[in-house]
């Protein structure tokens, strides 16, 4: 079993990062196989070198050990590469839409935030502009895929095979970006999908709010001849409210924890995990 935590340095870790971080390091500890951590700070516009080194050492305190992290910004050459086999199969697009405008369709909204409609379908990659996002052509991807794709969700106590079609995700999605726009920076969805499959990952654990993406990570999978792990998408953390914790809130940072003089036996009470020996 190969696990990992692929924390992007935007700010700081909170409580809902480190349930996800200990519990990917516990069950790998527990089937005595590898537990890695991934930077994915493909993001040029919010990434910062000082929220890498805070999350680095929030991982420490947390009593994890890694290899080498693999830092995304340093791989762009590799995604280029997956975009170059892409647009060999004719399955990208060029795109320049921006939010106002997909809002303004009355599409709907997916978990990328507006379904794309659609709108440069038509267009070519050679008439693609530098600044231009780039998408996965769906529709062309459908005539090399299965009717039907599925992958093993364990994050329900019980292994569930999870079952989609392309046109599943072209309703609830649309084409998703690859590239994007202005910045040119790798989207998440290739970033991570091609790292899964680089690094060797097995079982993918990471929150439940990412599970409607899975099948645009799948999708990905088959074109590119990359294996499918198995996913574990777990419970969220929240506040007293109920509101998902989030990044903006550092009242609730791990560093403040720390700070505080919380132990990590505290920090794994709180999030529900196991009292660890060493902990």
């Amino acid at each position: 079993m190969i696990t990992r935590f692929a924390p992007s340095p935007t700010g700081p870790l909170h409580l809902g990062h480190a349930y996800s971080a200990l519990l990917a390091y516990d069950m790998a500890q527990s089937a005595q196989g590898g537990f890695l951590v991934r930077i994915e700070d493909t993001d040029s516009t919010r990434c910062r070198p000082e929220h890498e080194a805070a999350i680095i050492a929030d991982l420490a305190w947390l009593g994890c050990t890694w290899p080498t992290p693999l830092r995304q910004s340093d791989h762009l050459d590799d995604y280029q590469a997956a975009l170059n086999l892409l647009n060999q199969k004719g399955l990208m697009f060029p795109c320049d839409c921006n939010r106002r405008a997909l809002l303004e369709t009355g599409a709907g909204h997916g978990p990328d935030g507006p379904i794309y409609p659609g709108t440069c379908e038509h267009r070519k990659m050679t008439d693609a502009a530098p600044t231009d996002a780039l998408r996965l052509n769906l529709q062309k991807a459908r005539a090399f895929l299965p009717d039907q794709l599925h992958f093993i969700e364990t994050g329900c106590g019980v292994p569930l095979i999870k079952n989609f079609t392309t046109a599943d995700v072209i309703k609830t999605i649309g084409s998703p970006i690859l590239r994007r726009k202005d910045t040119c920076d790798p989207a998440y969805h290739l970033a991570c999908t091609h790292d899964d499959a680089n690094q060797g990952v097995t079982h993918v654990i990471r929150g439940e709010d990412v599970a409607p993406s899975t099948p645009i990570h799948l999708i990905l999978q088959h074109l590119m001849g990359w294996p499918t792990p198995i996913y574990y998408h777990h419970r969220l953390i929240m506040d007293a409210s109920g509101k998902r914790l989030a990044k903006i809130d550092h009242s609730r940072a791990l560093s403040k924890y720390r700070a505080e003089g919380v132990t990590l036996t505290d920090i794994r009470r709180m999030v529900g995990l196991p009292i660890s020996s060493g902990a």
